[in-house]
């Protein structure tokens, strides 16, 4: 019981973290632009992304999805993680690395839920 109160509320960790930068990929921010022309994916890569953002952290808080919201934002974060370190580096325009931080937590995060839900995952959930 109380380790799926732990999981429910990282859970809401990061469908929280996913949905709340959208405003910023929404809204066409100066900083979400720079981040996606820097690595050649402006205007769609930030909005297809943001889509993809949004129905992972819907996943994440449907009980019969969370496998695949864990899944899907743990592939976002990979993603993120990778873009950090070979094109727009740690920090980004003097943030102090937050996004970079961030993306890090929130894949972990991801990682951690995905464990849990494991035997959820159809066909190969079984064999675990």
């Amino acid at each position: 019981m109380k380790s799926s109160r732990i999981i429910l509320i990282l859970r809401i960790a990061v469908a929280v973290i996913l949905i709340q930068t959208l405003r910023f990929k929404f809204t066409a921010h100066a900083d979400s632009v720079y981040i996606f022309e820097t690595i050649g994916l402006e205007p769609y890569g930030r909005i297809g992304i943001g889509v993809l953002e949004l129905i992972a952290g819907i996943l994440l808080l449907i009980p019969k999805t969370i496998w695949a919201g864990a899944t899907l934002a743990a592939g976002l974060m990979a993603g993120a993680i990778l873009m950090h370190l070979t094109q727009l580096g740690i920090e980004i325009k003097g943030d102090g690395g937050v996004l970079f931080y961030t993306a890090i937590i929130t894949f972990v995060l991801s990682v951690i839920i995905l464990y849990t839900q494991r035997k959820e995952i159809p066909v190969i959930g079984k064999q675990f």
